[in-house]
């Protein structure tokens, strides 16, 4: 079914001043989830937002904690989370990562003990509406198992990259298995098939089937060792730029909490030269002869604007289901 955007937002917006969020933290909140789901982006909208409200019930996200800058070193700075709602310490990082690049060309904000941000696309989109490119990325628990193994001993830790555009912003969101784990729920719950394989049954044998999948937690990364190594990398740098918690640490939780993320922005020097090239880009990108007839190419993000487009025309697709839990929340 499909509901309005106001309506959505007003709902995430009425639970979450229940759970003693101020008015504008609670409207804050609302509003980034109601707009991944208007994005097309469900697993981290409405799909997600039962999760939120349990992680606030059980304490693990403080409702009225701030993030606080604990160090500086000219255009890097060092903030610590206090485990307040992660999408609102994203958009004060990025805020302040997008301040540092106007003022130096480049502005890297390392974020530690705070939540899950949800969409990290929203971070990215944030970067590219103020004309600067953003690259942003998270550990997680442990849920991928590093290439050759079986136990998950990695995080499927999202990465992000923004480049402004007239046209329409190009934002690459990705997960680092195939099928992040919130898409493999998403096809679980419809009983439907992957369109292609996104990790190993019991067996060891690749599977297009999300339950074998979950039940294995044998996520397959992309690009097989290479994902498997990005993840590692992007491990690494977040918890040592952060100082914050290693994918290790945090899986010593029964629930992912208290993670470490980067923030970095960039200022084009020559934005006509960006503009240009961007553009030429994107052209000769489009002008591969589509597999199939009727299909064409598109640049990531073009997908976005085209759900954002036909949900505020037609109303915000939801999930029957998960939408009565919300309402009965």
């Amino acid at each position: 079914m499909r509901v309005p955007f106001e309506k959505l937002r007003f709902e995430f917006e009425r639970i979450l001043l229940s759970l003693d969020f101020n008015a504008d933290k609670a409207a804050q909140c609302a509003t980034i989830f109601a707009e991944n789901s208007r994005d097309g982006v469900y697993t981290h909208g409405l799909n997600r937002f039962p999760a939120f409200v349990q992680f606030v019930k059980d304490g693990l996200i403080k409702v009225e904690a701030q993030p606080a800058k604990e160090s500086a070193l000219g255009a890097l700075e060092q903030w610590n989370g206090n485990l307040g709602p992660g999408m609102l310490n994203a958009q004060i990082c990025m805020s302040r990562a997008i301040e540092l690049a106007k003022e130096n060309g480049i502005g890297c904000i390392a974020l530690k003990n705070t939540n899950h941000w949800m969409r990290g696309g929203t971070y990215g989109w944030q970067a590219a509406d103020a004309g600067l490119i953003g690259i942003c990325f998270t550990n997680t628990i442990a849920n991928l198992p590093p290439w050759g193994g079986i136990d998950p001993r990695l995080g499927n830790n999202p990465l992000v990259i923004a480049v402004p555009r007239k046209g329409g912003h190009v934002v690459l969101d990705m997960a680092i298995s195939q099928y992040s784990v919130g898409k493999l729920r998403q096809y679980q719950s419809n009983n439907e098939q992957l369109p292609l394989p996104g990790g190993y049954d019991a067996a060891g044998n690749l599977s297009t089937d999300a339950t074998t999948i979950l039940e294995s937690k044998r996520l397959l990364p992309i690009g097989f060792w290479k994902g498997s190594g990005l993840s590692l990398v992007l491990d690494l740098l977040a918890s040592v730029l952060s100082g914050g918690r290693s994918t290790a640490a945090i899986t010593q939780e029964e629930k992912e909490t208290g993670v470490s993320q980067i923030f970095i922005c960039i200022k084009p020097q020559d934005d006509a030269y960006a503009e240009h090239i961007v553009e030429e880009i994107i052209s000769y990108t489009k002008t591969s002869r589509p597999e199939k007839e009727g299909d064409s190419i598109s640049y990531p993000g073009e997908n976005t604007l085209r759900a954002r487009e036909k949900s505020l025309k037609e109303g915000v697709l939801v999930d029957e289901r998960i939408w009565e839990q919300v309402l009965e929340l």
